[in-house]
């Protein structure tokens, strides 16, 4: 089991430097681009690229989300974390760490994302950013070999 996204495994946190494209803007992180999500249709969102991931993190906490957003969050982290993963070098990582689970544990009680550690969750969460990324890392081991392309 991986339980933190830190040291051998930091690769696997959403801060990791990876550019992925949202509505046609490229960002440094996925972190940058969920939270350029979070902006209601026709706000600017474009200077959250430019942000260090965390201070767009605090930022993305600011905003008032888009009306979707609770039907959407989950959809938009799958596509920006398999983009993530469509770099070669971090396809290759993410394969090797079959067939532990991946998750996204921390103590700042993110119950949806994560599961938290801290003494008064002791370990509860869903768990559905370590879900995504084990979907994808499925998803990479299943390549074909002599096409190049997916199954399924």
């Amino acid at each position: 089991m991986i339980s933190k996204f830190q040291g051998d495994f930091r690769f696997l946190s959403n801060f990791w430097p990876t550019e992925v494209l949202y509505q046609g803007i490229t960002y440094p992180t996925v972190e940058n681009a969920y939270q350029a999500a979070k902006f209601p249709l026709g706000m600017s969102y474009t200077a959250i690229r430019f942000m260090k991931p965390g201070d767009a993190k605090r930022y993305g906490r600011t905003i008032p989300v888009r009306k979707d957003w609770k039907t959407v969050k989950v959809s938009i982290m799958e596509d920006l974390v398999s983009q993530k993963f469509r770099n070669s070098e971090l396809a290759k990582k993410i394969k090797d760490t079959f067939p532990q689970d991946l998750i996204e544990g921390n103590f700042w009680h993110d119950l949806f994302w994560g599961k938290c550690f801290c003494p008064e969750h002791k370990g509860k969460g869903q768990n559905n950013l370590g879900k995504i990324l084990m979907q994808v890392r499925e998803r990479r081991i299943n390549i074909m070999p002599l096409t190049g392309r997916e199954v399924g």
